[in-house]
Order: structure tokens, then C-alpha cells, then sequence
């Protein structure tokens, strides 16, 4: 009983340690909506985009080209290069 016990609170410790990462890594969907939006009208077609580091990385292509951009959270470009 004891070994199932221990096995479970390891479990849970290992789960609640992993939330900051998870929340990290997730774009609101409102924002991400409204970035996806405002890049299709650029001409880039938006494969993902995640949170890093507070910036929004943005994974598309444009005209056959790998592209990685960033961006703040007041949706203004802050850096971007080909990720080939």
C-alpha cells in the first residue's frame, strides 16, 4: 500500500511540475486567431505558432520558404529569419 501510494504522489508532483511548461508554450486563442489572420493577408500560410520566452514564434511558409517570426504580445514583428 505503501509503494502505491508513493507512486502516486510521485505521479502528481511530476504533472503539477510540468504546468508552467504546458502554459508557456500555449498562444491564446483569440491572439492567435487574429496573428494567423493578419499573416494569411501577408501571404505567409501559418503551419504553428507557440509562446517562448514571452514572444509569440511563428512557424509558416511563404512562397515555398521556411519561416520562423516573432512576436511581442502587441502583435508587433520583433525579429524573423528563413528557418532553412
Amino acid at each position: 500500500m505503501k509503494k502505491l501510494t508513493l507512486i502516486a504522489v510521485s505521479t502528481a508532483i511530476a504533472a503539477t511540475a510540468a504546468l508552467p511548461a504546458l502554459a508557456e508554450s500555449a498562444v491564446a486563442a483569440g491572439t492567435a486567431k487574429t496573428l494567423k489572420t493578419q499573416l494569411t493577408k501577408q501571404g505567409y500560410e501559418v503551419r504553428r505558432m507557440e509562446m517562448d520566452k514571452g514572444l509569440i514564434e511563428v512557424y509558416a511558409l511563404k512562397n515555398g520558404k521556411r519561416m520562423e517570426l516573432f512576436f511581442d504580445k502587441s502583435l508587433k514583428q520583433v525579429k524573423g529569419q528563413d528557418s532553412d
